[in-house]
């Protein structure tokens, strides 16, 4: 009998690139999404055609709406949140009592398998900013920072707290859980709502010879391309050690300044732009990378794709997908 992977946010960007990767190494795989962001494009269509995948319609808020994905999954990864700037500072009340309610029901339906090894949860790399607005942070960051938070009348710290409470209550919920953090995941298929297909839009965009205005340009991260972050995902999934850890997910190096990128995706789509610079954003830290030791020693994986080669790939399936026949994509 296969092992049944249940994937709540299954439509959106990382859900799918993991569905994608599950169903070649023969797991059943059902996608749970509201589509409320998560886009039923060609790509998502093509995956779903699949004998061993299946994607339903469930609002993870209803918990009888919740049991119904069915009790033998052996594997749950629960990436389903409201997410995103525009919806931390307009909805922070909802951000979060919603991604808490979901988590619940989720525990709930984790409790109700009849086989489940793992619960894995998509925790933030946002849970460290409150220690680097008010403290020192190391970075690379290890996961045993300590965590504190930001303004709380600050709409911004709903998400953030939402994802510590999501840490903290799996650590209460007696269930086998991994949480990991992503830093800086980016790839094909991840909406447009990021500063890697943004300004791929932006140099598609602009007349050549022109200016291309980039906020915070000073400002330094450290990208993971997609494929290696699932491939650490399904290295965590093989290592049972892996069990009750909370991991970063990402790339340690290289950090690159935000200009940089924006100079990148200027090579890779042709243009001969010029580079702007402008006032740095409100709420973006000045460096964000995470340090991999502890994952390294879990799994015997580095990430392998270049900055360079990553947004080739990605700038591959935005023109194809998105930017010529305004298709849509996941957000």
């Amino acid at each position: 009998m296969r092992d049944r992977v249940l994937i709540t946010g299954g439509a959106g960007f990382i859900g799918f690139h993991l569905a994608k990767r599950l169903e070649e190494d023969g797991y059943d795989v059902c996608l749970a999404d509201n589509h409320a962001r998560g886009a039923l494009d060609s790509s998502l269509k093509r995956l779903v055609e699949k004998q061993n995948v299946r994607l339903v319609r469930v609002d993870l808020l209803d918990p009888e709406e919740t049991r119904t994905l069915g009790t033998d999954f052996s594997i749950i990864f629960h990436l389903a949140a409201i997410i995103g700037v525009r919806h931390v500072l307009g909805r922070p009340y909802e951000v979060m009592t919603q991604n808490f309610k979901m988590l619940e029901n989720v525990i709930e339906l984790g409790r109700n398998q009849s086989r489940l090894s793992r619960l894995f949860f998509a925790s933030t790399s946002e849970v460290y900013a409150g220690t680097l607005k008010n403290f020192s942070l190391e970075i690379p960051t290890p996961e045993t920072a300590p965590l504190a938070l930001t303004a709380l009348e600050s709409p911004r710290t709903s998400y953030m707290l939402s994802k510590i409470m999501g840490e903290a209550l799996l650590h209460q919920a007696e269930l086998p859980f991994t949480i990991f953090r992503p830093h800086n995941i980016y790839g094909p298929r991840m909406g447009m709502a990021h500063v890697i297909p943004e300004q791929l839009r932006k140099a598609f965009d602009a007349k050549e010879n022109s200016l291309i205005s980039v906020y915070s340009p000073n400002h330094k991260r450290a990208f993971c391309y997609i494929d290696d972050a699932i491939e650490m995902l399904r290295c965590m999934i093989l290592n049972p050690e892996t069990t009750g850890a909370t991991l970063n997910l990402g790339s340690e190096s290289p950090e690159v300044s935000i200009r940089e990128v924006v100079e990148t995706c200027i090579e890779v789509v042709g243009k001969n732009l010029t580079v702007q610079a402008c006032s740095n954003t409100e709420g973006s830290p000045s460096r964000r990378a995470p340090n991999m030791d502890k994952l390294s020693e879990f799994i015997d994986f580095k990430a392998k794709v270049t900055l360079r080669e990553g947004i080739e790939n990605t700038w591959d399936w935005y023109i194809n997908h998105v930017f010529i026949d305004g298709g849509v994509s996941a957000q």
